[in-house]
């Protein structure tokens, strides 16, 4: 039986922002949009999902992977912060369910996947996860990048999942619209960062779905792309959610172009809530 439209989930790209920035809004000012952007998601989403599936900047395997632990571990890929966050905990269960699932969806697509039953929740999971859903009570698990960082795989590989939506699942891409880190910091960052936001932007709300696609797979001709995307894994988790919803229209759910006193940054929604069906 067809599941209505109005049961579908959408799909988001979400940029996650830098190491354990939730634990450390005191030290770190002019994250409060960011924030307030990912609080505001399970609002905006209408209904608790049954499980969310997060496509994380920073896994990346040979072939897409997944997640399949009950009780993921914490996996702290960061350096250089205060020891309290090496001892974060986000204890939201896994899901090997839906792992099963997610293998069964790419393996029939003809897309060889991999599964990992220690890998643990890295930042780009659990810190924007953390703001959206404090309590951990909704289950989650990653899936990884695929090691190539072709976008057209990762847009198959989002085709491939987009039953998931169908299923009460959210479909999760966690990256960043702007990484170059080692510019971040500086006045010169701006521009590109601003250049690049804007295509980003007229690609996602201002074309069609079929022109979205091809100027997605196509993004490193975008103005100031390798300036702000050096390597592009940031970028993929994109492609997933944008594959899972390619039809669909995109909504902009977060935006601002003083993003760390400098930044242009960026999320989306692809497909309406079931509220707005």
């Amino acid at each position: 039986m067809a599941v209505p439209a109005s049961d579908r989930l959408p799909t988001y790209f979400v940029s996650h922002g830098g190491g354990p920035w939730p634990w450390m809004m005191d030290q770190m000012p002019g994250w409060e949009r960011l924030h307030e952007s990912l609080a505001a998601l399970p609002a905006d989403l209408g209904r608790t999902p049954r499980a969310i599936l997060c496509v994380s900047a920073h896994w990346e395997e040979a072939e897409f992977t997944v997640q399949t632990s009950p009780n993921p571990p914490m996996l702290y890929d960061y350096g250089g912060f205060p020891d309290f966050t090496y001892r974060i905990q986000y204890p939201a269960p896994g899901s090997p369910e839906v792992a099963e699932r997610v293998g069964e969806l790419l393996s029939g697509a003809g897309i060889p996947v991999g599964f990992d039953g220690r890998r643990g929740y890295d930042h780009g999971t659990f810190c924007p996860l953390y703001v959206s859903y404090p309590e951990a009570d909704v289950p989650i698990l990653q899936l990884s990048l695929r090691h190539n960082l072709d976008p057209e795989a990762h847009l198959a590989a989002g085709r491939a999942l987009a039953p998931l939506r169908d299923e009460n699942v959210l479909i999760l891409g966690s990256g960043f619209s702007y990484h170059n880190l080692g510019q971040f910091f500086s006045p010169a960052a701006a521009e590109p960062s601003r250049l690049f936001d804007d295509w980003l932007a007229d690609t996602m709300l201002g074309s069609s779905t079929d022109d979205r696609t091809r100027r997605l797979i196509d993004w490193e001709r975008a103005p100031a792309a390798r300036a702000c995307h050096p390597r592009e894994e940031h970028l993929l988790p994109l492609m997933v959610a944008v594959g899972a919803a390619e039809t669909e229209d995109a909504v902009r759910v977060y935006h601002e172009d003083n993003f760390m006193g400098r930044l242009s940054s960026s999320s989306y929604r692809l497909g309406a809530t079931p509220d707005l069906n």
